[in-house]
């Protein structure tokens, strides 16, 4: 009888110990920004959570076991400028918003950053239908002008900063900024309104500047106008002379990153150009966020996708693990969302797994115009919370062989 129980007591301690994990991502490169790791690790997860990272993991102590040789693992990307907001009363093509899980998991996006698409009161509709309904953790940056993007936001009674820190304060949850974008007036207002709106809540201001007047221009902007934290995106758009006429990056961009703001890709449709991004980085100076600024037009033109952003700014001589910070933890922090874009034990498993590819490649900037590239970033699998989302080549799936059809679903 002892002997039996003693028996039993040890298959249940085995079996206990092979379910420690529901699932383990072996044999793979961990790139951890945050918690500056850089090498070959096993990544554990349980409950939907990071459950630890360390090297040969036990493959018996896990439920589901995903090899991954060869491979890069590392913290979903946050997409820091997206358009995901689609207003149900455009219709058709003129709808240029797009629907956020048909574009981000497949590019291994697990957040996204919609960049002011909606105002105070419009947003209540855009969290309804889209944030709340969406797989992909969906967070906005309210735009200044109250009606949200478009022809208003040069209304400059639009500008309604008591309006959006209400706003703010009922949704802290999902706003984690505010946006001024496309102002066509003749002065500072949108930015002013935006900046003192972010103050009152202790939020970022992202800042689509559209471009220069008599008195708008960038070295006032970036010295005197923006606060430490606040953002700067399609950094390398050179709409604003971020290029100077002599080929060297701006000095303002230099002193304005020494007083603590951030410089966003926002790729987009008409905002990054090789021009302006290869001296760029030549002269030291990489974005500190890769984002897509994704919607209809930009998807199908240079930018693609998100990995694709990436790979444009690898060819530039960027490294892998810089570009993995510029796509994870930097976007995180800048939004002041500490539980983003890492590894932590604890951390929900947002994870992507990646390949870089050599070889011949074209990468197209908003000309049109081609670079000539090496190196291209391939999204293999992406998780959100724990769950496979995306898996381009079945790594996290079994052999058909093992499965019968029962004329409704596969079953083992």
């Amino acid at each position: 009888m002892l002997r039996l129980v003693l028996t039993l007591l040890i298959t249940v301690g085995a079996l206990m110990a092979q379910a420690r994990y529901d699932m383990l991502l072996k044999g793979g490169h961990v790139i951890d920004p945050k918690n500056r790791i850089n090498g070959p690790m096993d990544v554990a997860i349980k409950d939907g959570k990071i459950a630890r990272v360390a090297r040969d993991i036990p493959a018996n102590q896990a439920a589901k076991l995903v090899q991954v040789n060869g491979l890069t693992v590392t913290p979903g990307f946050v997409d820091l400028h997206v358009h995901v907001f689609q207003r149900p009363e455009v219709k058709g093509m003129r709808q240029s918003n797009v629907q956020t899980d048909a574009h981000t998991f497949r590019s291994g996006v697990t957040t996204v950053v919609d960049a002011g698409t909606s105002g105070w009161k419009d947003f209540p509709e855009f969290r309804r239908r889209a944030i709340e309904h969406s797989r992909t953790r969906v967070l906005a940056l309210l735009n200044i002008a109250a009606a949200g993007m478009g022809e208003k936001e040069d209304d400059l009674r639009e500008l309604d900063v008591e309006g959006a820190v209400r706003a703010v304060n009922a949704n802290r949850d999902v706003v984690v900024g505010f946006k001024s974008a496309h102002f066509g007036g003749p002065g500072w207002e949108s930015i002013e309104a935006a900046v003192k709106a972010g103050t009152a809540v202790d939020m970022p201001v992202m800042v689509d500047f559209g471009y220069m007047n008599n008195i708008r221009n960038l070295p006032a902007l970036l010295l005197d106008k923006l606060r430490a934290g606040d953002i700067y995106t399609h950094c390398y758009s050179g709409h604003r002379e971020e290029l100077l006429p002599n080929g060297k990056i701006n000095p303002a961009m230099f002193t304005g990153r020494k007083r603590g703001i951030f410089f966003d890709l926002g790729f987009g449709a008409g905002s990054f150009y090789w021009y302006v991004a290869a001296p760029a980085l030549e002269q030291g100076f990489p974005p500190d966020s890769i984002s897509t600024d994704l919607h209809t037009g930009s998807m199908n033109a240079g930018m693609k996708t998100m990995d694709n952003s990436m790979s444009s700014v690898l060819n530039l001589g960027a490294t892998l693990d810089s570009v993995i910070a510029m796509s994870t933890w930097n976007p995180a922090k800048q939004i002041k969302r500490a539980e983003l874009g890492h590894l932590d034990v604890g951390a929900e498993a947002d994870i992507a797994v990646i390949r870089v590819d050599k070889g011949k490649y074209g990468f197209i900037d908003s000309a049109g115009a081609v670079f000539e590239g090496n190196q291209r970033i391939v999204t293999e699998l992406t998780l959100r919370a724990g769950r496979v989302v995306w898996d381009m080549n079945g790594r996290a799936s079994e052999s058909w062989k093992t499965f019968k059809y029962d004329k409704k679903k596969w079953t083992k």
